[in-house]
């Protein structure tokens, strides 16, 4: 038994169905092990697309989802990967390969301090120095990574700890030498000691690693009360939901449920999209912050004062209640008047146990769902507006819309395209939309549709990239079309890093560093083995996505390239 095939026993009983990887000497038995125990072995072409699908599949299933990276470069370059799932308090386990525990800082090949560079961005760290330290240390980075606050965790495995025990002694005796000095005699002892000891059999409890985050202590009875008493005495409540709130994937139908009864006007954000359908009676999609400003109440599950909410300040005097599980969060720029420390999705399941009059709310709802309907409708007329060098890009968001199966996941990556399409694409249910989060990463989509794919194989998975972030990834259309699994991607083709170069432009006067070309993005997808589809013409549009959906059915992966023309639609966006 090698340390390989004992960390494939621990993925299989942790329920691991799929192992994203890229390839490297240090941890080929783990993945040779993986795929022996039924375990999917999926290898991308970069290492951050392996954790940005295991990130995924935590989102979307509720499974933690496993990455494999080799030493040095491997960790390197998995480490924004690492800090965007920390940063979205993302589950995953992140195993990383690593020199040989005999030559561990003494300048062999990719040997670097893995642990100074992982500790910070990690909610636990491990490392075995001995085989029977493997399958303890695995299983306790498994609970860490969902308890608490959830995150990523990282266990580093010597390579000699993973090969079987012959391979390692075969390996270490020969950079010994043959000598038959006194010296050398010396030196094959203590190798023949050391490959022993580090491979020796038993069993041991996870003692070494480095841990971050307690859990919170269980919903008290106390807060929910306090919470329902506030809720009844509102006439203008508003209720936003975070990602947070959806971690628990197996009661996201009941938590769903549990929103749509409560009566109370909702906003939806992250992972969170799409908890109520498309269209339900209590959810807003526009002009949240005129409501913030005049609520009398607003509860917060799982929603931090961050950047996204303006730092609380459209937030007006209205009696705040906050809950979620990081207490750092609960507090972060404004300190609601009731604080709850624990599962928003808890809490939100014991409210609507107390909420008996739904409809106190009606004329409150009436007043949000008119606004709504408003800007519904300035958004129409904008996309029937010509865009001056090709597409609108509100009118192709429109289409896609339009064009989604009811069982389709929708990944987002990029910049002005993406925060385009999020006014006007609507998930059609709960856990079918995948953002980066509060870090704002480029180069999530290859990695995201992957884990959609993989979690979800009867899914219809959309891709939506901007051109700048699309070349972060767009090799994956390669792992995409070696695997079979279909894709159905859509960049949005302006040449321009168009987020930044609208206020760029208009505040410093210069757009250098800003301008793309208008690259023939579908041709690179050919050449990955994807199918590439033009989009020039807005007439061809339906007709274009439906030839899409039809070839990803076939297990294709589609990349389409829509020429974007001028918009000045989220002229003044910056965000900071």
């Amino acid at each position: 038994m090698n340390g390989g095939a004992l960390i494939a026993e621990v993925l299989a009983r942790q329920g691991a169905r799929e192992l994203f990887t890229l390839c490297g000497g240090h941890i080929s038995p783990v993945l040779v092990e993986a795929k022996a125990r039924g375990i999917a072995v999926v290898d991308v072409r970069d290492e951050r697309s392996a954790v940005f699908a295991a990130d995924a599949v935590s989102r979307l299933t509720g499974r933690t989802g496993v990455a494999a990276v080799t030493a040095g470069p491997g960790v390197t370059n998995a480490l924004t990967a690492v800090k965007n799932a920390e940063l979205a308090q993302s589950p995953l386990v992140l195993l990383g390969g690593a020199t040989a525990t005999l030559l561990d800082g003494r300048g062999s090949l990719q040997d670097i301090d893995q642990r100074a560079l992982l500790e910070p961005h990690v909610k636990w760290w491990g490392g075995a120095r001995r085989v029977r330290e493997l399958a303890p240390l695995l299983e306790h980075a498994f609970q860490r990574a969902r308890e608490g606050v959830p995150g990523p965790v990282f266990l580093e495995c010597p390579v000699d700890l993973l090969y079987p025990e012959e391979v390692v002694r075969e390996w270490t005796l020969a950079a010994a030498g043959s000598s038959r000095k006194v010296a050398a005699r010396l030196a094959r002892t203590y190798l023949e000691w050391h490959v022993l000891r580090v491979h020796a059999p038993g069993r041991v409890a996870p003692g070494e690693g480095s841990a971050t985050g307690a859990a919170p202590a269980p919903l008290s009875g106390r807060a929910v009360r306090k919470v329902v008493r506030a809720l009844a005495r509102s006439r203008r409540p508003v209720l936003l939901v975070g990602s947070q709130a959806t971690l628990d994937a197996g009661r996201i139908e009941e938590l769903a449920s549990a929103v749509g009864r409560l009566g109370v006007p909702t906003w939806l954000s992250g992972t969170a999209r799409g908890l109520l359908g498309a269209e339900h009676p209590m959810l807003s999609r526009h002009r949240r912050r005129e409501a913030l400003a005049e609520a009398d109440l607003v509860l917060l599950a799982g929603v931090p004062c961050d950047f996204r909410l303006g730092y609380g300040r459209p937030i007006g005097r209205a009696r705040l209640v906050s809950v979620n599980l990081s207490a750092e969060d609960l507090t972060r720029n404004r300190r609601p008047d009731i604080a709850v420390l624990g599962d928003p999705a808890e809490l939100l399941l014991e409210l609507v146990r107390h909420v008996d009059e739904p409809d106190r709310w009606a004329s409150w709802r009436g007043v949000v769902a008119a606004r709504d309907t408003e800007r519904e409708g300035e958004i129409r007329r904008q996309a029937a507006a010509p865009a001056p060098g090709g597409l609108n890009p509100l009118a192709l968001c429109a289409a896609i819309d339009e064009a989604l199966d009811d069982d389709s996941i929708v990944v987002t990556d990029g910049g002005d395209f993406v925060a385009t399409a999020s006014y006007v694409v609507r998930p059609r249910g709960p856990l079918r939309w995948l953002d980066p989060g509060v870090f704002g990463t480029l180069g999530v989509g290859g990695g995201f549709a992957l884990g959609a794919a993989w979690s979800r194989p009867r899914a219809e998975v959309w891709l939506l990239w901007g051109d700048g972030s699309a070349a972060f990834s767009l090799a994956e259309i390669d792992t995409f079309a070696r695997h079979g699994r279909g894709l159905i991607a859509v960049i949005g083709n302006d040449a321009s890093w168009a987020q930044i170069a609208r206020d760029q432009v208009a505040i410093l006067g210069d757009d250098v560093g800003t301008v793309l070309a208008r690259s023939d993005y579908h041709r690179v997808a050919e050449g990955y083995g994807g199918v590439g589809l033009e989009l020039e013409d807005a007439a061809e549009t339906g007709a274009v996505l439906a030839q899409a959906k039809r070839l990803a059915r076939q297990g294709r992966a589609v990349v389409v390239n829509a020429r974007l023309g001028a918009s000045d639609f989220r002229k003044g966006s910056l965000s900071m």
